[in-house]
């Protein structure tokens, strides 16, 4: 967020018409906390986790450039779908040899998306002026852990029955485990009613394109 303040400041240093028309910033739906089955939507207010902090002051830095006159979006993401990078990659060691499973009981939703679509909101959020302030970078059907650890694989045709306790997820992804662990059932509310059609809004063929 260091990074985030520094640009605005940058952006008081140069004249109107030299700055951007919007500034795209990338948060994540651990903004909200843990909510168990609850729906949460960008009306939820923040909870109070490592996540929702962070979340919470990388928000406000970008914020500031609203008082310049940019439009700001912040894009709150979900486990993006992209083998070759973040959580996904993480987890298909695992799973290859036959050794995945749930995490932390599996009961926790978590909120996925497919990599293309991620990049399409980015470019909805650079490209529509309506577009201003947040929305929830997830797929319109968040599923439980438990689902994606089978959607998972059968797109591996794994077994994947291995459970996870919560302190191996830690131990492998540090405090970004929340996601996992603790989850969220974020819904795109804002970006479906802003137009937005998703490339890939189901979990097994949007597996199988970002294992392919």
């Amino acid at each position: 967020m260091l990074g985030t303040r520094h640009l605005v400041e940058g952006l008081k240093a140069v004249p109107q018409t030299a700055r951007p028309r919007a500034i795209i910033c990338s948060s994540a739906v651990g903004y909200y906390g843990a909510h168990g089955d609850e729906v949460v939507d960008e009306r939820t207010p923040p909870g109070d986790s490592f996540l929702a902090d962070a979340s919470v002051q990388w928000e406000d830095a970008a914020r500031a450039a609203g008082e310049l006159g940019v439009r700001v979006v912040h894009v709150r993401t979900g486990i993006v779908l992209d083998a070759s990078g973040g959580t996904l990659k993480s987890l298909l060691p695992a799973y290859r040899i036959g050794l995945g499973g749930p995490v932390a009981g599996g009961d926790q939703y978590m909120p996925w998306i497919h990599l293309d679509d991620i990049v399409g909101l980015y470019l909805k959020a650079a490209d529509d002026p309506s577009w201003d302030g947040p929305y929830n970078g997830s797929a319109p059907e968040p599923v439980t852990n438990n689902t994606f650890a089978k959607a998972l694989g059968r797109a591996l045709h794994r077994p994947a029955v291995v459970p996870t306790p919560r302190f191996a997820l830690v131990l492998l992804l540090g405090e970004m485990a929340e996601m996992i662990t603790t989850g969220q059932r974020a819904v795109p509310q804002r970006a479906l009613n802003g137009g937005y059609r998703f490339a890939q809004p189901d979990l097994d063929p949007a597996l199988a394109d970002a294992l392919h």
